[in-house]
């Protein structure tokens, strides 16, 4: 995930914030089963939008979205929707992995902060070792704020088994959405791997969370990820941003090799 300007604060620079992963995040509205409208390469997709009550400063774009494609990238470019990027210590990025703590920036094309995603060092944890967040001290989890409202929610991840299990929660501590992983022998197909978002009262699929298959060489020998989040459109603009930090924790607990942290 990469560095633009933002904060809003004189001087801040995010080249000296030990920056590691870089992601873009395109707008898709869904037009019907399959077909999917993308703006075109290079366009700045919407204006500075208005603002709505009730909706944190900077996601009044997620209103009108029922899917945000989110690219892993090694440069910056044209922002169309949302851009990311990864604040840690290249210390904790080489010695750490998958499981280091980082603070992730995501700004809007007008260079505003807009979501803050924050994930504490816990040892252990990750997909294939989900017993561990039966132990506190193991348990993983991301906490997504935003500066004009505080504390959207939070992703948690579930005890589980050989399979990745996580739990959404919002504001109020209130678990709203239940992600269920696939077997961890799945994640090493060749295809789509895809994270199902249910409700967590009935288990009604929602949405879900989709690690796009790249192809062989692409997955082998780039960090390239792309992911699609797909949710109601008419759902919360707050839990459609606590989702999009779940996108982040799956992809480093999931996706991640030891290679990608050489960042520095």
């Amino acid at each position: 995930m990469q560095h633009p300007v933002i904060n809003q604060q004189p001087g801040y620079n995010p080249q000296q914030q030990n920056p590691g992963q870089q992601f873009q995040m395109q707008p898709t509205i869904t037009t019907q089963p399959g077909a999917f409208v993308q703006p075109a390469p290079g366009s700045v997709w919407m204006p500075l939008p208005p603002a709505i009550q009730g909706v944190p400063t900077g996601l009044e774009y997620l209103t009108y979205l029922d899917t945000v494609m989110v690219h892993q990238i090694k440069e910056l470019i044209e922002i169309q929707c949302y851009y990311a990027f990864e604040e840690s210590g290249c210390c904790e990025r080489q010695c750490c992995g998958p499981n280091r703590g980082f603070v992730m920036h995501v700004v809007d094309n007008f260079k505003r902060e807009v979501l803050t995603i924050k994930r504490e060092f816990k040892c252990c944890g990750g997909g294939c070792y989900g017993c561990f967040a039966c132990v506190g001290c193991c348990q993983q989890e991301c906490i997504v704020e935003t500066p004009s409202m505080g504390v959207l929610g939070v992703i948690r991840q579930r005890c589980g088994f050989m399979s990745s299990n996580y739990d959404v929660l919002d504001a109020d501590g209130n678990v709203v959405f239940q992600i269920d992983g696939p077997c961890c022998c799945m994640l090493c197909g060749c295809q789509d791997k895809e994270f199902p978002i249910k409700t967590a009262n009935n288990g009604t699929v929602v949405g879900a969370i989709t690690k796009k298959w790249g192809g062989c060489f692409r997955e082998a020998f780039t960090d390239a990820d792309t992911f699609a989040v797909n949710f109601p459109s008419d759902l919360d603009v707050k839990l459609k941003g606590v989702l999009l930090g779940a996108t982040f924790l799956i992809d480093f607990m999931e996706f991640e090799q030891q290679s990608q942290n050489r960042n520095v």
